[in-house]
Order: C-alpha cells, then structure tokens, then sequence
C-alpha cells in the first residue's frame, strides 16, 4: 500500500467511536500550525475527496473561509456535497489546537469552527499534539514507524520529497535509514549515480532542468555521497573522480560502461583529460578508463596483424593466440562497446580460426573429410564471417584480411587439393536418387539457396532458442555445386523420367522451371509461391498437402556484395528462422530445409588460374563447361544429370575469373558438403505483422505496417538481432494506425545499409526489412 493511502487510512480512524453510546462525529480536523502539509494538500485530496481546506474562497478546490466551511457540513450549499456517512475532515494550515481552545482569544475569522472542537474529533498524536509529516512517518503510536533521524537537514530534505513521498510503497521504505542522502535520492528520482553522470554530460542542461528544490536536493547527494558539489565545482574536476574509481566513484564508472552511448558528453570531457603515466608495464585495470591507451593498443594490434603476413602459417597461428591473451581484456572495456575497439572485437574469432586450422582436413577418404568438416571444420568459415562482420574500418579490415589469409588459405587449399585427388566420379558424393524428400503428407521443404554448412549451423541455434526441435543432417552437393544442379537435386522429383526429356547443360540446368513445378504437382506437391511465404500470416494454407517453398537467397547476396555477406548473413538467417516459425504455425508439423550448395569465401579475392573464354560455352567462376573436342588442363568431372556430359572444375579454391572473393560451383567441403535440418514443434504464439511501406525523410524513418501492433516498437539497427547496433535515438513504440518513426541519430550513418526492426513487448524482432539509412541514393 502507498503512503498516501495509509495517511488517508490514520486520518478517518479519527472518527472511529461506539455507536452504541456515542454520537458520530460532525467532523475531524486537522490542524497544521506549521504548514507543514500545506504544499501536498491538493494531491491528498485527490485520495481523500471529503477533505475540505479552510482559507480563501475557492470551491472548485473545496477550501473557503471558516463559514463557508460550517455551511459545507450543514449541507447548506450547492456547489459543495458532503456524503452524509462519512465524517468531512477540515484542514486548518496555520492553526493549531490551542488557537481553537482559546475562543475567547481566538480570530474572528476562525471563530465559527470553535465549537465543532467539541462536535468533532481532532487528528493528533496520543501527546495531543499536531500531527508533522516526520512525526507521522517516524511514530510507533499510530504512524508509520518509519527510521527518519531528527536532524536539520533530514527534515528540510522530508519536506521537500513529501510529494514523492506519499506515492511510495510503505514496504519498499521499511527497514530504510531514510536519512537526507535517501530523501534527497528520492527526490530527484531514486536514481543519483544515473543524474549524477547526466549531470557530468550536460550539466548545464540538467541544471536548467531541474526545480530549485530539485538541484539543490541533487547538489546535498553529490557532496554528500561523491565529495562533489556542482555548484562549486566543474564537471571536469568530477570527471576526474570518475577516472579514478574510487570508493563511491567505482559504482559510477560501472554504471557509465554499461550504456555509455548515453553519455557522449562525458566520453568527450574523459578525452580532454591526461592519463597518468602507469610505468612500462600498467595494469589492464588501470589502463580501461582511457580511450587514448585503447587507442595505442589498437594501433599496436593493427601493426601485430599487418605483419602476420611474414610468418608462415603455423607461426602466425601462434601469434594470433598471443596477441588475443594481450588484447583479449579489452572487448571487456566501454571502449569496445563504443567501437573503439574492432580489432580487439575481430581477434576473438581470429584465434578461433587459428585454433581450427591447426587441424588439416587434408587426409582419408571424401568421406572422413565430410565428417571432419561437419565436426569442427566449419568452425573455421565461422570464425572467418565473425571476424569480418566486426569491422568496418578499410583500415581495420586491411588488417583483418591479412590475418585471414595467412592462416586460413593454405589450410583451404590444401583441404580442396586433396578432395578433387581422392574423388571417385559415380562412388563419393551425392547420388542420384539416393537422397531426397520424399513425398508425405506432414512436410514443407523450405529451399535456402546457399545455405552453408557453417550458416546451417547459425541457424540451427537460432531455431533451438526459440524452443523448436532440429535434427542436423549433411550430405554432398550435386557437381557442379551451382544452383542450377544442385537445387533440383535435393527436390522430390528425382525418380521421374520427365526430367531426361531436357537436354543437359546451359546454366547446367536439367529441367525448365515450368516443368519443375508440374512435377512436384504430379508428385502430389504443391508449391508456395513467394507470395505465398512472405504473407504467410495472411494466407491460411492447405497443410494436409506436402510443399515445397523457396525462400532466402545467400547466394545472390554472395555474388552482390563479396566478402560483404558476412556483416549481413545474420539478417537472412533471422529472417529464414521467421519463416521456419510461420510454416510450423500454418500446421505442418514438420519443416525441412534443404540447399543446393555451399561457398568460398576469401576476403582479398581467389587466386585465379587461367582457362581461355575461347575454350568454354559457359564460365562461372568455379565451373565451366567446355566446347566440344576443347584441350585444356582443367579437371573435368562428369555431370550429376548426366554422366556422359562433363565440366571443367578449376584446381584448389582458384578461380576462373579474377576478383572474385566469393564463388562456388568447384569441388572443395565448403562448397559441396551442405546442411538439411528437420525442424518441428513450435516456438508458441508469436504477434504477426506486414510492412507495407517504409519511407525515409532525412534521416527520419517512418514505417507502416498492417497487423496488430499493441506493444510494439520500431527501431533502426546495424543487424537486427542485435539492441547495441541501434542507429536511432530510441526505439519508438507504434500509433494507432500501425505507424511509428524514428530518427537515426548520426547524420554520418546516411547511406549504410541497416534494418528496420519491429519489435515485440519482450524486445523479440517479430519482422525487418532491409533498409538505406536516408532512403536510397
């Protein structure tokens, strides 16, 4: 219960009396020589709606003079009602009671409630005397019991935060030394480490801000508990309190790291400062507060990284371990938070990398290396997309690069070399016929084109999160591991003979996609168009049918972007998982996902080897299909569609073509060895929503959306499924309408690429779109 009530409680059992031999009383009053309840009246009124006021006439307040109160009582006047069971409590700020008892000396303008001191009751304390609000809260005889020290200034602070007061709840303030530190708190909102550190980023500002009985309230708590009095010293002088995280201050410095984009001031005014010299070898600890030694740090780094090129792989694996024991601390530091410290950010997936490739896959049969990889190997393709999502920087990539490629591409290479010498044509890999979904009646096969091993992976966590059942299976990719093969490989059409009616080979594609479609309907499939999957909470579909979709494109977001598609899989993948909970919520029970292909992917591009254009019908960057009665050096391998049509593969992970640092359709485990997850159960009831128009005004986005959006919020990020990659000022929460917008708080962002977010009332991201910050340019 809130003190407020318990106030109106203590005042009506005033009245409490014996019926059975006393009278009711007329009234109870309340009499306040002091004032000291004064200025909360109105809000207690609010809780006490008999309470009238003596003083100047005002009865849209309930307060007029003494006779004006006894005709309130009588029930004499119109425009004041008085419930006739409930006794009127009559507040008489300035009087106390023995200006009552004294008639003969008392006012003639207080005369007229002289005698209801013996028609009513008084509300006072068992010693008779007035009730003050520390009396009140601090008595053990019919108060609170409340611990509130008697001093000077523990009372001037009480009278202040009475307002806030009377709206806590009486528990949360028992067992409290309300004390003028804990009243003063309240006051400026229960919160001094939070206004303190606003106040060290705009203190002009907050001052300005602020009641005068506020700031001062907040001045007493600054001197008090932090040895700071702002109007006697400069933000700056506190600033360096806070570097040094003393006592009270280490509190502060805690809290500032963990929001510190709150704070851009602050970090601004720790900036001007001078770190103290920490001798030759300073202690991590010492060294966190200051953003110049994190600085040094990465630069130190970025030189470390620049020259792993030097050393041969093994010895740069060594070092990348080294320098994550040295470097690793500092994603710990507010500096990283801030992004001031990518290459700290980057190293953890760098001694990943390093630690993987450690263990070559280059040995046994194709099919040891196929379990190997879907062990631990892909770890590697994992660590190598983490590592180049946590840069931006051309400088901090330049770096990043180089230590990808110096441990990561002989071990590749190598892994490539002796799968294409130990493969068997028509004995290892995927056959034909041997593995596909098979037609049944509790099944939807979600096609991902370019789903990865190691993205297969991802997204298998983020359906388990969610709850949902995943069975992880691998197999191998059709040759050439192109979409064209590879997609209707893993389809259930396998067994028909209408596929042989189309020649072999142009985009090494055995079938149109018209007949593609008449096929899976002859098998008794039905194919959801694209439509279909993106308003998936729209339709209401036949889930007593198997079906076939196709949603998520890796692949073209590999040939578009490059090495780039490492900062944006996350985005496709939560966007794929969305899917996978929509079909499962639709009823099938069951939802397989399925792909064609893998990838390489090597920042600072493939090397090429040379095939001639004069050579080839058709040349991808991996495959390439030769003329007839063509010569070349070129390995070639019989096609999966047709065994008596053959392709070229380029050697290793080369490439046919030059600058490509993304490419597929060669014969290498992160290419061919691909994932198919089998998905059931359900992740329970999630609130659906449709964009359905997103436009930018500047740097203001305002997004539309049809569904319900109660509760929902609208925010603007790097990657969607991570609140520290916010662009915006704040999440801003929708209208009635299905409207809401947001602004993108630098004006240097304009032109990044970002997601649009809608967001659940648990924070989850239940819709995204990809978006331009500022529109498209």
């Amino acid at each position: 219960m809130v003190l407020i009530e318990r106030l109106a409680e203590a005042i009506r059992r005033a009245s409490a009396h014996n019926p059975d031999v006393q009278a009711a009383p007329a009234c109870i009053l309340w009499p306040d020589r002091e004032r000291l309840w004064e200025p909360v009246i109105a809000q207690i009124q609010a809780q006490l709606p008999e309470l009238l006021v003596l003083g100047d006439y005002a009865p849209e307040a309930r307060r007029g003079p003494a006779i004006w109160l006894r005709c309130a009582i009588a029930g004499t006047l119109d425009d004041v009602t008085v419930d006739p069971e409930t006794p009127p409590v009559i507040y008489l700020p300035g009087v106390g009671r023995q200006d009552l008892r004294a008639v003969s000396e008392c006012p003639d303008s207080l005369k007229p409630l002289a005698e209801l001191q013996y028609r009513g009751v008084l509300w006072s304390q068992v010693n008779a005397k007035d009730w003050t609000p520390r009396a009140f809260l601090s008595s053990q005889q019919g108060g609170l019991g409340l611990d509130i020290p008697g001093d000077s200034a523990t009372r001037q602070a009480l009278l202040a935060a009475l307002p806030r007061l009377l709206n806590e709840e009486v528990e949360d303030l028992q067992g409290q030394h309300l004390d003028a530190d804990a009243l003063n708190t309240l006051l400026t909102g229960g919160d001094p480490v939070r206004d303190l550190l606003d106040w060290l980023s705009q203190p002009e500002s907050m001052k300005a801000s602020l009641p005068a009985h506020e700031w001062k309230a907040f001045c007493h708590v600054c001197a008090s508990r932090y040895g700071v009095h702002p109007e006697q010293h400069s933000a700056l002088e506190a600033v360096e309190k806070l570097t040094q995280r003393q006592g009270t201050w280490k509190t502060v410095w805690t809290r500032f790291a963990e929001a510190p984009h709150r704070y851009p001031e602050l970090i601004r005014q720790i900036r001007q400062l001078t770190p103290p010299d920490l001798g030759l070898f300073p202690a991590p600890e010492d060294m966190e507060v200051w953003p110049q030694l994190n600085r040094q740090e990465e630069d130190r780094l970025y030189d470390a990284l620049s020259r792993l090129s030097d050393l041969p792989a093994h010895e740069a694996r060594d070092r990348l371990e080294m320098l994550e024991r040295e470097h690793g601390m500092r994603r710990a530091w507010v500096w990283a938070e801030l992004g001031e410290s990518p290459l700290a950010v980057a190293l953890a997936p760098l001694a990943q990398l390093a630690q993987v490739t450690r263990r070559s896959l280059a040995g046994g049969e194709p099919e040891d290396m196929r379990q190997a990889y879907a062990a631990d190997g892909w770890k590697a393709d994992d660590a190598l997309l983490t590592a180049l999502a946590a840069v931006n920087g051309q400088r901090e990539q330049e770096a990043v690069f180089t230590a990808i490629r110096t441990v990561y591409m002989r071990w590749a290479d190598e892994a490539a070399r002796h799968l294409q010498q130990t493969w068997r044509p028509g004995v290892d890999g995927l056959k034909r016929g041997a593995t596909s979904p098979r037609a049944h009646e509790e099944e939807c096969v979600l096609f991902v084109d370019g789903l990865r091993l190691d993205c297969g992976k991802r997204l298998a966590k983020r359906l388990a999160s969610l709850g949902l059942a995943v069975e992880e299976h691998t197999t191998w990719a059709a040759l050439p591991s192109v979409t064209g093969t590879g997609k209707y490989a893993v389809a259930p059409i396998l067994n028909s003979d209408a596929i042989h009616e189309e020649p072999a080979g142009y985009q090494f594609t055995p079938i149109t996609q018209h007949l593609f479609k008449k096929l899976l309907h002859e098998h008794g499939w039905q194919v959801l168009e694209r439509r279909q999957v993106e308003r998936l909470h729209k339709e209401t579909l036949d889930t007593s049918r198997p079906a076939w979709c196709e949603f998520g494109d890796i692949d073209h977001a590999g040939h578009e972007r490059g090495w780039k598609l490492a900062q944006h899989v996350d985005d496709m993948l939560a966007e794929v998982t969305e899917r996978i909970e929509a079909l499962l919520a639709q009823g099938w029970p069951q939802v397989r996902v399925v792909t064609d292909h893998g990838w390489l992917l090597l920042p600072g591009d493939l090397p090429k080897t040379e095939l001639s254009a004069s050579l080839v019908e058709t040349k991808w960057g991996r495959c390439a299909q030769l003329k007839p009665g063509a010569r070349t050096d070129a390995v070639r391998f019989p096609w999966y569609w047709n065994e008596q049509a053959h392709f070229a593969l380029a050697e290793s992970i080369h490439c046919f073509k030059a600058g490509e640092s993304y490419a597929h359709g060669g014969l290498s485990v992160q290419e061919c060895v691909t994932p198919e997850l089998v998905v059931t159960g359900t992740a329970g009831p999630r609130p659906s929503v449709l964009i359905d128009d997103l436009v930018w005004k500047g740097l203001r986005c305002t997004l539309a959306v049809e569904g319900d959006t109660d509760g929902m919020t609208l925010d603007v990020r790097h990657h969607a499924g991570d609140p520290t990659s916010s662009l915006a000022l704040s999440p801003k929460p929708f209208k009635t309408g299905g409207k809401a917008s947001v602004v993108v708080a630098d004006d240097d962002r304009e032109g990044e690429t970002a997601q649009a977010v809608i967001l659940d009332s648990a924070g989850r991201v239940i819709a995204q779109r990809s978006t331009t910050v500022g529109g498209e340019h």
